[in-house]
């Protein structure tokens, strides 16, 4: 697969919790914790289990930085 997109972060996955219509899916990425919300049918789709060898994809018009 290919994709445009420049923010491909590889990660493992740290555990799944599945709701009535959503799945969220926690990755450790080099030591940082990504989390993501997908359908569950995706979470079922992908096979996405904890121990899965993952990609987490970011794509956005922009990211903010904040400082106090």
């Amino acid at each position: 697969m290919k994709v445009s997109a420049r923010n491909l972060i590889p990660g493992t996955v740290k555990s799944v919790t599945v709701g009535m219509v959503n799945a969220e899916v926690v990755i450790d990425a080099a030591g940082a914790t990504i989390v993501s919300v997908i359908t569950k049918e995706s979470a079922a789709a992908l096979g996405i289990k904890a121990g899965s060898k993952v990609y987490a994809m970011i794509k956005a018009s922009n990211v903010m930085v904040v400082t106090d």
